[in-house]
């Protein structure tokens, strides 16, 4: 199998495991007022060193900047964030997790963390590894093109 073979092969499984991992991870956390979608925003803002606009979480996840907005509105309402003031610019402003938000969130991955194990089962970490330097580099690759695009 020549290389660009292999990476469409890839691509078609990413997009399979994509489906699975959402409606696994809606699974995982029915109960605590979350989706899949809110719990990738609470954790994007809970491995920040600082808080997050909406954009830059959109950026950073992969999503776009409206489905975010959209959640976080929605977020805001049922308590889980807040927006604070961003001193750096003065219509975007930052998302903050409420306790309440950090309260689910803990609960999310108090249920995440025995379920990965689980997932894990059969596989090295070495193999976890290589797999995600895989990814990786090809996520990489297809920022550097979205930001030529946008030259």
């Amino acid at each position: 199998m020549k290389s660009g073979a292999a990476v469409t092969a890839l691509v078609l499984e990413t997009f399979r495991l994509n489906g699975r991992l959402l409606a696994a991870g809606d699974a995982l956390v029915r109960g605590l007022g979350l989706t899949s979608a809110r719990w990738q925003v609470l954790g994007a803002i809970a491995v920040a060193p600082v808080p997050l606009s909406v954009a830059q979480i959109a950026r950073l996840m992969g999503l776009t900047r409206q489905a975010v907005q959209r959640l976080a509105n929605d977020m805001e309402r049922d308590g889980l964030l807040r927006f604070a003031i961003n001193p750096y610019h003065q219509r975007a402003k930052l998302v903050v997790m409420t306790p309440r938000g950090q309260t689910v969130y803990g609960a999310a991955m108090k249920r995440q963390a025995p379920w990965a194990q689980a997932l894990a089962q059969g596989l090295t970490a070495q193999q976890i590894v290589a797999a995600t330097v895989i990814l990786k580099r090809l996520r990489e690759r297809l920022e550097r093109d979205e930001s030529r695009e946008g030259d």
